[in-house]
C-alpha cells in the first residue's frame, strides 16, 4: 500500500483547482475514518500572516509566458494607481525586401485585438460608401463588440488615448529578462486613436458584384505615420538596415504602446495576434503604373514583448500597509494583486507547531487533512471581482550569512508528492458569489514534515507560505505543471484584500486542522 501510495504521488497533475459550495476533507488518511477506527477534529490554529512588497517588479517578458499583454489604467483607494503598457520588436516576413519603383506609403496601421463578448454585437451597415480609393462605390459593413473590461469603465466617458511611440533602446532578445518597471527609451510618437471601449470587424464590398475590396478581422485599428515608414522602411530598399533580422532590430528597435490616462480600466490582448501592416504603392517590373500593396510586418513569435506596469502607491492603503508590515506578528489586512503587486506571506508560529507535535508524540495523533483558510475583506472585497484563481508555494529563507540571506522557492510538498490521490486540490473557493468568499490552500503534507519530524521548530522556523494572484502553467509539451515560476501573475489583472492576522476576528487567516485518534 505504502509503495502504491508513493509511486502514485510522484505524479503531477494540472488539474489541482476546485470550486465548491460546501468543505470537504482531502483523501490523504481518509482512510483513518473508516468504520470509525478515528475519531475527527478539526481545529482552528494561528498563523502569522503578512504583507510582502514586490517592490511593483515582475519578470514580464515573453520567456515568462507572456501570453497576455495589458492596456489601460486603473486607481483605486485600497492599490493606488496602475498604468499598464507594452513594449514589442517587430520583423520583416523576409529580408531585403523589393517594394518596386517609385514606392509610396499610403497608411500605416497598427491592430491590437483585445479581449470582447463575442456574443454582444452591435451591426451597421452603410449601403452608399465610397470606397477611397478608386472613388468606388461599396457597402460597408461594421460589427462592434464590447471589449473585456477591468476597472471603472464609465471613466472619461469609456475613452482611453491609446499612443503609439518608436522605440529608441534595444530590447535585447526574445531569451533575455526584462522586469515589468524598466522604461526604456522612446523617440518620436507615431500615432494616437481614442478607444471607446469597443472593438470591430470590417468588410467592404462593390457595389457592381459584390467582390471584396476591403476586410479586417475583430481588433482596434490605430493608424501611424506614413512619412515615417516611407523614410523607415522604403528608402532603406537595398540598405544593410534591412539585409538581417539582426541589424533590422537594433535599427528599427520597436514599439511601445500606452496610454495617457491615470484612471479608467484594463483591457488584454494577445501579442501573437497584434498586426502592423503597412499599406503602399510601386510600379512593378515591366509596368508603367503603380499598384496597390499590403505589406505585413511579423510582430508574434520570435520577437520580445514586455509588459511595463508604473505603480503609484501614495495615499493607498496598500502603500500605508507595506510601510507597516511585521513578518514576527503578521498584518491585520492582506493585500495581493497580480502584475508585479503584493503576494501575501504566510507562516506557522512556534505554538501552533509545538501544539501538534505534543498531539502526534503524545496523542498519536494523525494529521488527516491540513488548510490555510483565508477569507476575503468583507468591506473592501466588494469592490473587485473575486480572483478565482490563486497560486501558493514553499519557501525557505537561509540566513546563515545574515548580509546575504538565500531564499529557496519551490512547489509545496502537497503538490510535489500528494497531486496524484484523488481528489487532491491544492486550491478550493467557496462562495465567490457571496461576500466574504474564502479560499483553503492544502498544506496537509507541508504541515506532516514537520509536526512528524524529530526535528524542532528552530530548523523550520524560516520556512513560509508564499501566496499570490494567478494559476500555475502547464508544460506545453507534456501538461504537467511547467514549474513553480511560470504562473500568470506576470499579466493577471485581478487583485484582492483580505483578512490577516486578526485576533477574535471571526473571518481571521487560521490553519484548520483535522487530526485523528485511535
Amino acid at each position: 500500500m505504502k509503495k502504491a501510495f508513493t509511486i502514485l504521488s510522484m505524479v503531477i497533475f494540472g488539474g489541482m483547482l476546485v470550486y465548491n459550495c460546501e468543505p470537504d476533507p482531502d483523501s490523504l488518511g481518509e482512510q483513518l475514518f473508516l468504520d470509525g477506527a478515528a475519531n475527527g477534529n478539526e481545529v482552528a490554529y494561528d498563523v502569522i500572516a503578512y504583507n510582502i512588497d514586490n517592490k511593483d517588479s515582475i519578470q514580464s517578458d515573453a520567456s515568462k509566458i507572456l501570453s497576455s499583454a495589458t492596456l489601460g489604467a486603473f486607481s483605486t483607494s485600497q492599490f493606488g494607481m496602475q498604468k499598464a503598457a507594452y513594449y514589442t520588436q517587430l520583423r520583416l516576413p523576409a529580408y531585403d525586401p523589393d517594394f518596386g519603383a517609385s514606392a509610396q506609403v499610403d497608411s500605416v496601421v497598427l491592430v491590437i485585438k483585445p479581449q470582447y463578448a463575442s456574443d454582444s454585437i452591435t451591426t451597421t451597415t452603410d449601403e452608399n460608401y465610397v470606397y477611397p480609393d478608386g472613388s468606388v462605390a461599396a457597402k460597408k459593413v461594421v460589427n462592434t463588440y464590447p471589449a473585456t473590461k477591468y476597472g471603472k469603465t464609465k471613466a472619461n466617458g469609456g475613452n482611453l488615448t491609446v499612443k503609439v511611440h518608436e522605440v529608441t533602446e534595444f530590447l535585447n532578445g526574445y531569451n533575455d529578462i526584462a522586469y515589468s518597471n524598466t522604461v526604456y527609451q522612446t523617440g518620436q510618437e507615431l500615432g494616437s486613436k481614442t478607444f471607446n471601449g469597443s472593438v470591430n470587424s470590417i468588410v467592404i464590398t462593390k457595389d457592381s458584384d459584390a467582390s471584396s475590396l476591403f476586410t479586417s478581422e475583430v481588433g482596434f485599428r490605430i493608424p501611424l505615420s506614413a512619412s515615417f515608414f516611407k523614410t523607415k522602411i522604403i528608402d532603406k530598399k537595398g540598405q544593410p538596415e534591412l539585409k538581417d533580422v539582426s541589424a533590422f532590430i537594433r535599427y528599427f528597435r520597436g514599439l511601445k504602446i500606452s496610454v495617457t490616462e491615470s484612471d479608467g480600466y484594463l483591457v488584454q490582448f494577445s501579442p501573437s495576434t497584434a498586426e502592423l501592416v503597412m499599406y503602399y504603392k510601386s510600379i512593378d517590373t515591366g509596368a508603367t503604373a503603380s499598384t496597390q500593396k499590403k505589406y505585413a510586418f511579423s510582430i508574434g513569435t520570435g520577437n520580445v514583448h514586455i509588459g511595463n506596469y508604473n505603480y503609484e502607491r501614495k495615499d493607498s492603503a496598500v502603500g500605508a500597509a507595506n510601510l507597516a508590515s511585521n513578518t514576527a506578528t503578521g498584518d491585520g489586512t492582506l493585500f495581493a494583486q497580480g502584475m508585479g503587486g503584493n503576494s501575501i506571506g504566510v507562516k506557522f508560529p512556534e505554538a501552533t507547531i509545538n501544539t501538534l507535535k505534543n498531539l502526534y508524540q503524545n496523542n498519536k495523533a494523525a494529521i488527516i487533512s491540513a488548510k490555510i483558510r483565508i477569507f476575503t475583506d468583507k468591506v473592501e472585497s466588494a469592490k473587485f471581482p473575486k480572483p478565482s484563481l490563486m497560486t501558493i508555494v514553499q519557501r525557505d529563507l537561509d540566513v546563515t550569512d545574515l548580509a546575504n540571506p538565500k531564499v529557496t522557492t519551490a512547489f509545496t510538498s502537497d503538490l510535489l508528492l500528494l497531486s496524484g490521490t484523488p481528489n487532491f486540490a491544492y486550491l478550493k473557493a467557496y462562495d465567490l458569489d457571496k461576500n466574504p468568499a474564502y479560499y483553503d490552500f492544502t498544506v496537509t503534507q507541508s504541515l506532516k514534515d514537520i509536526v512528524e519530524s524529530t526535528k524542532g521548530y528552530e530548523y523550520y522556523k524560516n520556512r513560509y507560505f508564499k501566496i499570490d494572484i494567478g494559476s500555475f502553467l502547464p508544460s506545453s509539451t507534456t501538461g504537467a505543471l511547467a514549474g513553480y515560476q511560470y504562473t500568470t501573475r506576470p499579466f493577471s489583472l485581478d487583485r484582492a484584500v483580505f483578512k490577516g492576522t486578526v485576533p477574535n476576528d471571526p473571518y481571521e487567516i487560521k490553519l484548520r486542522v483535522t487530526y485523528g485518534t485511535k
